[in-house]
């Protein structure tokens, strides 16, 4: 309980934190309407989420359910996609759904590998409906070759964490292998070998949930005769050490193998002798509040792996709490972790802790280097037992892989981040910048660039106008695109939009070191034009542009009303980090009537304006120590809302009033006397006549008579019956008979008196 109050107080606490920097506000924000240059691509099946880049190719590979795509990178909706069908037979899914797997999302075939395997093929695998299956595609013809047994290569639920790679024409995957995916593995198989991690007790993992994977080359130069090493990124249970860490239930670890582990003579057959695994914290250390779910990696390499970076993306454990962090790594700080301490298992209530007995050499868990060749051990089946007795045992490293600054780069609350991708972007000062595109669990992608040790978050944009996670994210350098993958869609957007800063200040302020000003408008910098014409600020981002530029209006409006009325003057601008600041014929509105006057966020309010209101007022814009110009309303104050006409134009007007009012009443009496001749003729024609009857009223009973609805004159000879024949229906109050008389006579016809003669003609 104590653990889960720190949680709590750790959030609650998070915009008090001093040290800790909270870019928890974009400073522009792009709803989905608002995209330029959007392009977008989906087809009759869902789930593109599996990418690969072939910059050289100039095409985008796309693995989704049933279907592997080649999209143009240049423009993914053009038309000249080619399609590979890759479906689960009929009999596979029913299959499937007899073991009791979900048919509407389970059972088919959910494309989860696809990598470059050669300079020809790519390498491909899919869950196959519950049955992993894989094959080669020749890149050329852009065909499928015949496909065979994955079940080694490829999980076979589609929602499982996966990470796989192909390196020197081995394959290297790591997810929860086999039907019920309870056996999480890293595993090596192609051709040459297959190994496999330690099942025995204590298990090497637990229940772990596979991220990423990656390459270092850390052979190259290396002065020692090093191996290059795979390195895996997860998150695991931490049931073993449930004393430790505060009690935190899962841990985010790195694992690492060297990729010319054989495994070992007698201990360890077909096991990796080289797996060793660290915990990878990002945590606020003052409030001991960690991220402690890894949701994605991104390795930065800038050319030397010992430059290499990387870039992860992290949220809480904790449901009810929507907070994300990035942390950022170095690989010295990872390789020095693997050189450190070991743990090891007490059995006691604190579990694993700090081993401090005697390490046997040459040293567990350590790749062979020249000096293991020299002492005779020139592959890991050489390695004496003692030592992979020793890593056997001894899987966990003592001390953790701390982020750069020990602390998260930045951390934004209200928001789930579930991809990250990572560029470098050489600014006009030839300085190198970090730029990070990170996806949210609704459909946003966040634009952010590293700045020394400051995050400055440039803009949100809305990808997706529906609501879904974020996927995949790649970048092309070739293109100066990005592309994003869901279950719906991949969107190509641009890498930046730099037209939509019309002002210089707004291009400066952007910070974005895709853009320059360059003296008319805000561009886009491409990779070997002159740059010297160029303004951009990417350090403090409120240098480069004349200061006359700044009272130049984008917007000049008039405004007339009259005298007590409200008067609301709007100013927009489209920096979610700049505030207005008002003046009246230039100077501050702050110095005047703070009643007169409110702020309501970026407009302003007059209050029952009075004629002295009239004037310049002029709105800017301040971010960042700059101010600039946005909006000048030219506002006039009169008495009286009726305006003054001259004698001559009153005279006109109440000519033409009389005349209107003449021909009304003329309408008028004409209308009346017809009204009155149809009236007169109606009454006395006798066609018109009908039955009266005059009786005192009895307004409780009533009779039913027709009425004879007869155009002609009436037969002198006819009958009372022929009379009624066609008729309306006449109601006469009084002349029903009583309740008691129909109650006496139900079975008889009741006989109606003669009606009385009409009344005599009018002389």
């Amino acid at each position: 309980m104590t653990v889960f109050l720190w949680f709590v107080l750790g959030v609650a606490l998070v915009p008090a934190m001093p040290c800790t920097r909270l870019e928890g506000i974009s400073r522009r924000t792009v709803p989905f309407h608002e995209l330029l240059d959007y392009k977008c691509f989906n087809d009759t099946v869902y789930n593109y989420t599996t990418f690969w880049l072939e910059e050289g190719r100039g095409v985008l590979y796309v693995g989704a359910r049933g279907a592997i795509y080649a999209l143009n990178l240049s423009d993914i909706s053009d038309g000249s996609t080619k399609m590979i069908s890759w479906e689960a037979s009929l009999a596979q899914r029913t299959d499937c759904l007899g073991k009791r797997r979900n048919t509407e999302t389970e059972c088919y075939n959910h494309v989860r590998f696809l990598k470059r395997f050669n300079g020809t093929h790519l390498f491909t695998c899919g869950t196959f409906a519950f049955s992993p299956r894989c094959a080669y595609i020749d890149m050329e013809t852009f065909t499928l070759s015949s496909t065979f047994e994955g079940k080694e290569k490829c999980p076979y639920n589609p929602r499982v964490g996966y990470t796989g790679l192909i390196v020197d024409d081995e394959m290297f995957t790591a997810t929860l292998y086999e039907f019920r995916g309870t056996v999480a593995d890293i595993k090596t198989n192609l051709y040459q070998r297959s190994l496999r991690t330690n099942d025995a007790l204590p298990r090497w993992l637990s229940g772990a949930d596979f991220v990423e994977s990656t390459l270092v080359r850390e052979s190259a130069n290396s002065l020692v005769g090093d191996d290059d090493k795979i390195y895996f990124f997860f998150t695991e249970n931490l049931s073993e050490e449930m004393y430790t860490y505060d009690g935190l239930p899962m841990v985010t670890r790195v694992a690492r193998v060297c990729k010319s582990d054989e495994g070992g003579m007698r201990t360890l057959q077909r096991k990796w002798t080289s797996f060793l695994k660290a915990r990878v914290v990002c945590s606020i250390p003052e409030y001991s509040f960690h991220f402690n779910l890894l949701k994605s990696v991104w390795v930065l390499d800038r050319g030397d792996w010992r430059s290499t970076v990387f870039y992860a993306v992290f949220t809480s454990q904790w449901g009810n709490i929507e907070v994300s962090a990035v942390c950022q790594y170095t690989i010295s700080a990872v390789r020095k972790t693997f050189e450190g301490p070991f743990k090891e298992d007490q059995e006691s209530s604190t579990r694993w802790s700090r081993y401090f007995g005697i390490v046997p050499e040459p040293r567990p868990g350590s790749c062979i280097t020249d000096d293991f060749r020299k002492k005779g051990f020139k592959t890991s089946r050489d390695l004496p037992d003692l030592v992979l007795d020793f890593v056997k045992k001894h899987p966990v490293m003592a001390e953790d892989v701390l982020p750069v600054g020990r602390r998260p780069l930045f951390v934004r609350k209200n928001v789930n981040y579930t991809k990250i991708a990572v560029d470098t972007v050489t600014g006009v000062d030839n300085m190198q910048y970090d730029v990070l595109f990170i996806g949210t669990v609704d459909g946003w992608l966040h634009k952010i660039v590293k700045v020394g040790s400051h995050m400055h978050a440039i803009e949100e944009i809305q990808v997706y106008k529906e609501p879904q996670p974020v996927e995949s994210v790649v970048i092309s350098r070739t293109q100066r695109m990005v592309y994003v993958g869901s279950q719906s869609a991949v969107i190509q957007l641009p890498r930046a939009s730099c037209s939509k800063y019309t002002l210089c200040q707004d291009c400066i302020l952007a910070r974005d070191p895709d853009c320059g000003w360059d003296g008319e408008a805000c561009r886009q910098i491409t990779g070997n034009e002159n740059r010297s014409q160029l303004t951009q600020d990417i350090v403090s981002g409120n240098n480069g542009c004349l200061t006359s530029s700044a009272d130049v209006p984008s917007q000049v409006r008039n405004k007339k009303v009259t005298k007590g009325s409200t008067i609301l003057l709007e100013c927009q601008f489209r920096s979610n980090l700049a505030v207005s600041k008002w003046r009246f014929n230039r100077e501050d509105l702050a110095t005047r009537e703070a009643e007169h006057y409110s702020l309501e966020r970026q407009a302003l309010l007059i209050k029952a304006a009075l004629v002295s209101d009239s004037g310049e007022y002029s709105c800017y814009a301040e971010e960042n120590g700059l101010e600039y110009l946005v909006v000048l309303y030219m506002v006039s104050v009169v008495e009286s809302s009726q305006p003054e006409v001259p004698p001559s134009h009153l005279a006109q007007i109440s000519s033409g009033r009389e005349f209107l009012y003449l021909t009304i009443i003329v309408f008028l009496g004409s209308v009346a006397v017809v009204t009155s001749i149809l009236a007169i003729y109606l009454v006395c024609s006798p066609s018109k006549r009908g039955k009266y009857q005059v009786q005192l009223c009895r307004p409780s009973l009533i009779e039913l008579q027709n009425v004879s609805g007869s155009c002609g004159p009436r037969s002198e000879g006819g009958s009372g019956e022929e009379d009624h024949q066609v008729g309306f229906l006449k109601i006469i109050p009084g002349q029903a008979p009583s309740t008691n008389s129909l109650h006496n006579n139900r079975t008889a016809d009741l006989e109606l008196p003669p009606p009385p003669p009409p009344p005599p003609l009018p002389p």
